[in-house]
């Protein structure tokens, strides 16, 4: 187990996104995107036998070739002004047949994650997911924000679109809960030092156990992403799948 770099760039000030399948794929969706749009280069990997079973084994000639495991890709992209890191994973790691990432096994992949922040001089990670809410799908969905301190607060309040999670109201006074390891790595990231944030995009409540994407939230986020780091994405690739949805 452990964590394998391609190379090792010098970065600027680095802050991390990082995004895993949840529901909707808000996040991981959105997180993926903005890396494809800034063209991040690969960097490295969270080598994944000790945390997933293998998704295939490819056999040639009656011989085993290969085993397929879901991926843990790191990516890097030099801003000039505020280098980026990236770390997309295809599966939670879980146990009992939870959906959601549980166990050690979670807890070690979310500090590896930390680690290779920690590595590159990064003092801020930003996760992303989904957020189920009592809202209707013909309305734009909102990104609901929690924040590791009391110091960040004011500067989400800022973002465009962004409300935190405690201002919801359908939830009870300053309630919520983030499953899986976008809430994991909330907590571990406070707790080795840095600073995190997890920026999740709304869901309607009656959508949210269906098997398709929302890329209307998706949406909301990378627009929330872009005005962070100061930078022009192009959109139009959701327009095609949003109205597939609707």
């Amino acid at each position: 187990m452990g964590i394998k770099l391609y190379k090792k760039p010098k970065l600027e000030n680095p802050v991390m996104f990082v995004g895993w399948p949840g529901i909707g794929n808000i996040g991981i969706f959105a997180v993926s995107a903005l890396k494809d749009q800034l063209k991040a280069e690969p960097l490295g990997e969270i080598e994944s036998w000790d945390f997933f079973y293998p998704r295939k084994v490819f056999i040639q000639d009656g011989l085993l070739e290969e085993l397929e495991f879901p991926s843990n890709q790191f990516y890097y992209k030099r801003l000039g002004h505020r280098d980026l890191l990236f770390f997309i994973g295809e599966e939670q790691p879980a146990v009992g047949g939870r959906m959601y990432a549980s166990g050690e096994k979670a807890f070690q992949m979310a500090n590896l994650v930390i680690d290779v922040a920690i590595r590159f001089g990064c003092r801020r990670v930003y996760t992303s997911g989904a957020c189920v809410s009592l809202s209707h799908h013909q309305i734009k969905p909102r990104v609901i924000a929690v924040v590791s301190s009391k110091t960040l607060i004011k500067e989400v309040k800022g973002y465009p679109n962004t409300i935190l999670m405690s201002e919801m109201g359908e939830r009870g006074e300053g309630e919520g809960t983030i499953t899986g390891l976008n809430g994991l790595l909330l907590a571990v990231a406070k707790k080795r030092g840095l600073e995190s944030l997890c920026l999740m995009g709304e869901i309607p409540d009656w959508l949210s156990g269906a098997s398709f994407p929302y890329p209307k939230a998706s949406r909301s986020v990378l627009e929330v992403f872009a005005n962070i780091l100061g930078v022009e994405i192009d959109l139009g690739f959701l327009d095609k799948t949003e109205r597939q949805v609707e």
